[in-house]
């Protein structure tokens, strides 16, 4: 059929032939449908009728996405100028690839003795001029996702994990008798009983309190946004898990360095001034940093180092129970601002180890020698 004086199926399998070199996912069905358009059989869309509804039609029904829509228009062109320029009787195409000759047919196996090979099939084909040149194309499958039985699920990086955490800040106590004497305390009334020669009232004590004070300040943003879920978790546990009122744990936020001011929320929008939050502090404060301490990007920046040397002179003015967690692997300290830091503050992997050693550090239990 002809469309605007150009022969209309040789521009639709030119077209074709094209889009499929480009990409896209055309097969016969897709072929046969655009074939429709201007081969006049029934069930042909009627407004096919010239080249730019043909142009619409292909492009509605070969394209799925706008790449693909952007991919059509050069190809439709060049299709149409190779069709023009050959004629409507000219079968070649641009850059056409000859098939291969066909095989000779090989002379059939002999048949083994005592065994009667069936009777082969015959199928006959209709075989119509206009699908010999897309049959010698070849037809992609569809895609069809393999079914997997247990889908694997998706895991953070978490050098800790939470049980341990819980378990580990368990171990920051600061335990002092306080309140009212209502414990019994069996082994001073005995002695007192033994002294006196008979009993005449109970020893009693007051109950151990835990008096400990955390200070937990954690690097946001930045080199420590994919640790984001990791920081949630040791928030969490020191808040939820420690065994410590809430009103004793103290949660800020800051971005590489605690500078004048540090943030309550994890978005940095709720600021306290640095000097003020040292001030609700004694010397009995156990301060725990969590950054990567610039180990992250490997960089050795002067002016974070300098920053960071301002915080802890200030700190230390309030307490010395400071401790710095990285959860940068130590190996990668080397050449950058954590390797100056780790100088000033004790600093400690963050895994199983790293954090006991940091509890430690916080509690008084484990002194290590740091410079003026």
């Amino acid at each position: 059929m002809k469309v605007n004086g150009v022969d209309g199926e040789r521009l639709v399998l030119e077209t074709f032939l094209r889009l499929r070199r480009s990409g896209l996912n055309l097969g016969l069905d897709e072929y046969f449908a655009g074939l429709a358009l201007v081969s006049g059989a029934e069930g042909a869309i009627p407004f096919a009728r010239d080249l730019d509804s043909l142009k619409r039609s292909l492009k509605s029904i070969w394209c799925t996405s706008e790449s693909e829509q952007k991919q059509f228009d050069p190809d439709w062109q060049k299709a149409l100028a190779v069709v023009q320029a050959t004629g409507s009787d000219s079968r070649e195409t641009e850059n056409a690839t000859p098939l291969p000759p066909r095989p000779a047919v090989e002379p059939p196996l002999p048949t083994p003795t005592g065994f009667t090979q069936p009777p082969s099939e015959s199928v006959t084909e209709n075989v119509t001029p206009s699908s010999l040149d897309a049959t010698a194309q070849p037809v992609r499958a569809p895609f069809t996702p393999a079914e997997i039985e247990r889908p694997s699920e998706l895991q953070s990086y978490s050098p800790v994990s939470r049980r341990f955490m819980s378990y580990s800040w368990r171990y920051l106590r600061r335990t002092v008798e306080a309140g009212p004497a209502e414990l019994l305390d069996v082994e001073a009334t005995v002695q007192q009983t033994a002294q006196q020669g008979f009993y005449l009232e109970p020893v009693l004590r007051q109950r151990d309190q835990n008096q400990a004070q955390l200070l937990l300040l954690i690097d946001q943003n930045g080199s420590m946004m994919p640790l984001h879920q990791f920081t949630r978790e040791v928030a969490n546990t020191a808040f939820y898990n420690s065994g410590l009122p809430p009103e004793q744990v103290f949660v800020y936020y800051f971005q590489n360095v605690p500078a004048d001011y540090i943030y309550k929320d994890v978005y940095l929008t709720q600021p306290e001034e640095l000097k003020a939050v040292l001030a609700a502090c004694d010397s009995d404060t156990s301060v725990l940093v969590v950054s990567d301490a610039g180990a992250a990007r490997g960089y050795r920046r002067l002016e974070r180092i300098r920053a960071t040397v301002r915080f802890l002179t200030q700190l230390r003015r309030t307490t010395q129970l400071c401790a710095w967690l990285n959860p940068i692997p130590a190996e990668r300290w080397s050449g950058n601002s954590a390797e100056m830091i780790a100088n000033l503050v004790p600093m400690f992997q963050m895994d199983n180890d790293g954090l006991s050693n940091a509890i430690d550090v916080v509690r008084g239990l484990l002194v290590l020698p740091t410079p003026p």
